[in-house]
């Protein structure tokens, strides 16, 4: 199995538009994030978590061919925006998009995206299969188990998705000891870490820290990172020898 972070910003992006701080002019790679996304690889087949509006540019950098399903952690528009370009995977391949994703996502999808849904369709709109899920229940996709994690995003629920020994959990601030039983055992742990100062609805740096400590996996990669949390060389010094930053364009094995 292999994991590629397709982007690993936070909902501006970095650089962020209009900013002259250290780390937007940075001439750093991994100071150049696009929206977070990852792609999961399991026997050739691609599995994309969430589909952000940075998704065409992500595709075409690393040279995507196909995407089996898409599986959404909750309905914010840095995580679902890019959903019309699924279309040149309709066009290739001549099949529906399979995407999975809870009630709330699906609502969202249908305001943002009426004409994918709509009765009478112009041609040429995305073609998608929804398939409904939710915390409590896992699921498997082609033979591969996914486990949904509920963790809180402030007040709004967001999946977190367990595959194997990976687990991935973006935009999380809180999580109840119910979901964290569900991490255990994870040698590969991906989670957010937006800064360095406390935010009302993200892991700050010492939170993710301290969520990484608990759930003790082999390896850990932060994700979600804005650009208030200081240059990654800068900031990777003071991080424990088995945590570092993700990156656009980084690949793992699994």
């Amino acid at each position: 199995m292999k994991l590629t972070f397709l982007g690993t910003g936070t909902s501006q992006g970095v650089p962020v538009i209009a900013c002259d701080c250290d780390v937007c002019l940075s001439s750093d790679k991994r100071d150049k994030r696009l929206r977070s996304s990852v792609m999961i690889s399991i026997n050739n087949l691609n599995y994309l978590i969430d589909c952000g509006p940075d998704f065409r540019q992500q595709m075409l950098r690393e040279q995507i061919q196909d995407i089996r399903a898409i599986l959404f952690t909750h309905e914010h528009k840095d995580h679902l925006a890019g959903l019309d370009d699924v279309r040149a995977f309709n066009f290739k391949h001549q099949k529906d998009m399979d995407i999975y994703c809870d009630f709330n996502v699906q609502k969202a999808l249908l305001r943002e995206f009426p004409y994918i849904f709509s009765d009478f369709k112009y041609p040429g709109v995305p073609e998608v299969k929804v398939h409904q899920i939710d915390r409590d229940e896992p699921f498997y996709i082609d033979g591969n188990l996914f486990t949904p994690i509920e963790v809180m995003h402030y007040k709004l629920p967001v999946l977190g998705f367990r595959v194997n020994d990976l687990t991935y959990i973006t935009d999380a601030k809180t999580i109840s000891n119910k979901e964290l039983e569900k991490i255990k055992g994870t040698r590969v742990l991906v989670v957010n870490a937006l800064r360095i100062s406390e935010h009302i609805s993200h892991f700050n740096l010492e939170q993710a820290l301290n969520f990484i400590n608990e759930v003790s996996p082999e390896v850990a990669y932060l994700t979600h990172v804005s650009h208030m949390m200081g240059k990654s060389e800068d900031v990777e010094k003071q991080l424990p020898d088995h945590v570092m930053f993700a990156y656009d364009g980084l690949q793992i094995d699994v």
